[in-house]
C-alpha cells in the first residue's frame, strides 16, 4: 500500500516500522473474513483492513476523530487476521503504533479515563487485586445479581508444590490475577513438571508482564514492567534456567515480544532478546517430554478452547490438543475454534457488550459436543467463559494433573515456598 508519512509521523520512534507494515498490506481482504468484530458489526472499519486504512490516514496527517479511536478500541488484538494474511502483515504492531498516536490526539471522557486508570492500578498488582477480589467473593451472596455475576466464586485452595531438586530448572511467571482466581493452576504445573524431572525455581520479584499497561496505551509503563522482569529473571538465566514458563498464554505472548519491543533500548535489547527466546508456554515444555511414561488414566470428554494468544500470537495451535490426546482425553469438536471468546485481556471490561456476544457464541461452540469438561490455556479466557455460570472452565494442566493423581489433598501453598534458583 502506497504510504507517505506526515512530517510529524516521521518523528515517531517506530515510524520506519509503521511505514514498512503499511506497505506490506495489499488490501486483499482475507483478514476481514476471519475478524470477530467485523463478523458481529459488518462495518469495514471494524475489520483489520479498515483499521489499517484508518491508521494510514492518521500517520499521513489526516484528521483524527473520536470515531477513529472507537474503531481502534473495538479491535480485540486477537491476531486472527495475522494467521489469515498471505502477506505477513504485522497488524498488532501497527495497531499499537496507531493507538498510541490517537490516544494523544483524542481526549477520553472522564469515565473512560477513570476506568482505564482503575484497571491499570488494580490488575497488575497481585496483592491489591487479591484483597479486593477476596472481599468481593466473601460478600458475593449479598450483592445484587448484576454485580454478583462479575465476581467469581471462591476457588479451591491450591495443593502443595513439590520441593524436590532436579538438575533441570525452569522459571515460572506467576501472573497478576491467576494466583487469586485460579490458584491451583501454577501449583499443578509445578507438580506435573516435577514428575518429568523439571524443577520450578522461585522468581517472586518478577511482576506483571506489562501487557495490561501496554495495551491500554500506557506503553512506556508496560515496557518498564518488562525491564523489571528481565532484571528479576536474569540471575537465574545466568545460572542455567532453561526456560521461562507461562501458564497464561496472554502473558506468554507479550513476554515473547520483549525482544522486539526493546530492540532499540541500548541497555536491554540483548537481554530482552534472550528472555524472549527462553519464553515458553507450558504446553511447549510438556509436549516435548515422554509424558506417556507417567501412565495417565484419563477418560473424560473434553472441549478445549484454544486462546487467540496461543494459536495466533504464539502459533501453538494444536499443542495442548496433542498433549490431551496423548494423556487419553477424548477431545470434542469445537466449531469455529479460531474465533476469539471476547476476553482479550481487559476487552471484557472496556467493551462489555461485544465481549458478551463473542462469549455466548464461543460457549455455544464449546458445548456443542457435550463435553464433560471445558478447559483453556489462559486465565482471562477461563474467567470470562466461567462468568456465564454454565459449565465450569479450568486450565488444561489441572485435568492433566488429576489424571495422574486422582485424589490429591488440598493444602495452602505460596510461590515463595518454591525452591531457590541457586539451589
Amino acid at each position: 500500500m502506497q504510504t507517505v508519512l506526515s512530517p510529524k509521523a516521521k518523528e515517531l520512534p517506530r515510524a520506519e516500522e509503521a511505514e514498512k507494515i503499511l506497505r506490506s498490506c495489499v488490501h486483499c481482504g482475507f483478514c476481514t473474513a476471519t475478524c470477530p468484530t467485523y463478523q458481529l458489526l459488518g462495518d469495514e472499519l471494524d475489520g483489520p483492513r479498515g483499521r489499517i486504512y484508518l491508521i494510514k490516514q492518521v500517520l499521513e496527517g489526516k484528521e483524527v476523530t473520536a470515531k477513529t479511536q472507537e474503531h481502534l478500541d473495538r479491535c480485540l488484538t486477537c491476531r486472527n487476521c495475522e494467521t489469515t494474511c498471505p502477506s505477513g502483515v504485522q497488524y498488532h504492531n501497527l495497531l499499537d503504533i496507531g493507538r498510541e498516536v490517537v490516544e494523544k490526539e483524542v481526549p477520553r471522557s472522564l469515565a473512560q479515563r477513570l476506568l482505564r486508570t482503575g484497571i491499570r492500578t488494580v490488575i497488575p498488582r497481585p496483592g491489591l487485586f487479591k484483597a479486593l477480589c477476596s472481599t468481593g467473593m466473601v460478600f458475593r451472596p449479598l450483592l445484587p445479581s448484576s454485580l454478583k455475576r462479575k465476581i467469581p466464586p471462591l476457588p479451591e485452595p491450591p495443593k502443595e508444590r513439590p520441593r524436590r531438586h532436579h538438575k533441570r530448572k525452569v522459571l515460572m511467571l506467576e501472573g497478576c490475577v491467576q494466583p487469586t482466581l485460579s490458584p491451583n493452576t501454577n501449583a499443578a504445573a509445578a507438580r506435573v513438571l516435577d514428575k518429568l524431572g523439571i524443577s520450578v525455581v522461585s522468581a517472586t520479584e518478577a511482576g506483571c508482564c506489562g501487557a495490561v499497561d501496554y495495551h491500554l496505551n500506557a506503553q512506556e509503563r508496560g515496557l518498564q514492567r518488562a525491564r523489571h522482569n528481565i532484571d528479576s529473571w536474569w540471575p537465574a538465566v545466568q545460572h542455567g534456567a532453561e526456560a521461562i514458563v507461562q501458564t497464561a498464554s496472554g502473558c506468554g505472548a507479550f513476554v515473547r515480544d520483549y525482544g522486539h519491543l526493546l530492540e532499540h533500548d541500548e541497555e536491554y535489547a540483548e537481554k530482552a532478546r534472550v528472555i524472549s527466546a527462553l519464553a515458553k508456554d507450558l504446553a511447549e515444555i510438556i509436549r516435548a517430554e515422554p509424558i506417556e511414561t507417567l501412565n495417565p488414566s484419563a477418560n473424560q470428554r473434553v472441549a478445549f478452547h484454544c486462546p487467540c494468544t496461543l494459536q495466533h500470537a504464539q502459533k501453538l495451535g494444536g499443542a495442548v490438543e496433542d498433549i490431551l490426546t496423548r494423556f487419553g482425553f477424548n477431545l470434542t469438536s469445537v466449531p469455529d475454534s479460531h474465533l476469539c471468546c471476547g476476553s482479550a485481556g481487559t476487552y471484557s471490561i472496556t467493551q462489555p457488550e461485544l465481549s458478551m456476544r463473542l462469549r455466548d457464541q464461543k460457549l455455544k461452540a464449546l458445548e456443542s459436543g457435550n463435553p464433560d469438561e471445558i478447559v483453556t490455556a489462559n486465565i482471562g479466557c477461563q474467567t470470562h467463559l466461567s462468568g456465564a455460570r454454565k459449565k465450569p472452565v479450568r486450565h488444561w494442566i489441572e485435568i492433566v494433573e488429576e489424571s495422574l493423581n486422582p485424589q490429591p489433598t488440598p493444602i495452602e501453598s505460596r510461590p515463595e515456598d518454591m525452591i531457590s534458583p541457586f539451589a
